[in-house]
C-alpha cells in the first residue's frame, strides 16, 4: 500500500506542471519566401566538336574518323589549348542499313567520336570554332557558357534571398504592430541557372563564310528561400 501511494502523489504533483505546458501559448510567427537575382557575364565556354567518317567496314570506318578528329585536336593545341581542356564525351561506331526490295541491306559503317572544349578565353569561342571546322570538323553540337567562381556568385544569391525574406517578414510585422524578435529557420530552396541560349553550328553554313562572332549574353542565377521569424 504503501509503494501505490507514493506512485499517486507523484502523478498528482506532476499533472499540474503538464496541465501548465499545454496551455502555454505558441509564439507568434511570420514566414516569408524571398527571392534574388543575379546576372554574370560568362567567362567560360565549352565547345562539344564532333568528327564523322563512313566506310565499308568497321575498321576502316574508326581508322578514317582517327585521322579526320586527329588534326582538329592538334590545331586546338597549337591554338593554346591545353591536353587538359579537350577531352572524349562520346564515341559510337554502327552499321547502316537501307531497305531494297523489301530486304535490309548494309550500306557500310559509320563512326563518330565527339570531343568537349573548355575555351577559359570566351573572346576566343568564334576562333576556335573556326580551327575546328577548318581542321575536319563535321559538327559543333552546342557552345555552353558558364562563369568560373560559380559558387561566390550562388552565395551571393541567397544571400540577397535571405535579405528579401527578411525585409518581408519585417514589413508584415510592422503592419501588424510588432516587431521581429528572431529569425528560426531559414529553408534553402536552390539555386537555379538560367545560362545563355547554346549555339550551334553546321560544318555546311561555315564552309561559305567565316564563323560569326559568338555573343555570351548574361547568365542569370536564381535563389530562392523561406524563412520563419518569431514576432514580440
Amino acid at each position: 500500500m504503501h509503494g501505490w501511494f507514493l506512485v499517486l502523489t507523484l502523478l498528482f504533483v506532476a499533472s499540474p506542471l503538464a496541465a501548465a505546458q499545454d496551455v502555454r501559448p505558441a509564439a507568434a510567427v511570420v514566414v516569408m519566401t524571398g527571392e534574388a537575382v543575379v546576372h554574370s557575364i560568362p567567362d567560360r565556354a565549352w565547345l562539344t566538336i564532333a568528327a564523322e567518317s563512313r566506310a565499308s567496314s568497321p575498321r576502316e570506318a574508326q581508322r578514317r574518323n582517327a585521322e579526320a578528329m586527329a588534326p582538329v585536336i592538334d590545331k586546338l593545341r597549337a591554338a593554346g589549348i591545353p591536353p587538359e581542356a579537350i577531352r572524349t564525351v562520346a564515341y559510337d561506331l554502327q552499321q547502316e542499313w537501307d531497305f531494297v526490295n523489301n530486304r535490309r541491306v548494309s550500306r557500310g559503317y559509320v563512326a563518330r567520336n565527339a570531343i568537349e572544349v573548355r575555351v577559359d578565353a570566351v573572346d576566343r569561342v568564334g576562333e576556335l570554332l573556326e580551327i575546328a571546322v577548318a581542321s575536319g570538323a563535321t559538327s559543333v553540337s552546342g557552345i555552353r557558357f558558364d562563369v568560373k567562381d560559380r559558387a561566390k556568385l550562388e552565395r551571393e544569391a541567397l544571400r540577397l534571398a535571405v535579405a528579401d525574406a527578411r525585409a518581408k517578414a519585417e514589413a508584415a510585422a510592422e503592419g501588424a504592430g510588432r516587431t521581429i524578435e528572431r529569425v528560426v529557420r531559414v529553408e534553402e530552396h536552390g539555386v537555379q541557372a538560367r545560362p545563355p541560349e547554346p549555339f550551334a553550328l553546321a560544318r555546311e553554313s561555315a564552309q561559305a563564310a567565316d564563323v560569326p562572332p559568338i555573343s555570351a549574353g548574361q547568365i542569370e542565377l536564381r535563389a530562392q528561400v523561406t524563412l520563419t521569424a518569431e514576432l514580440k
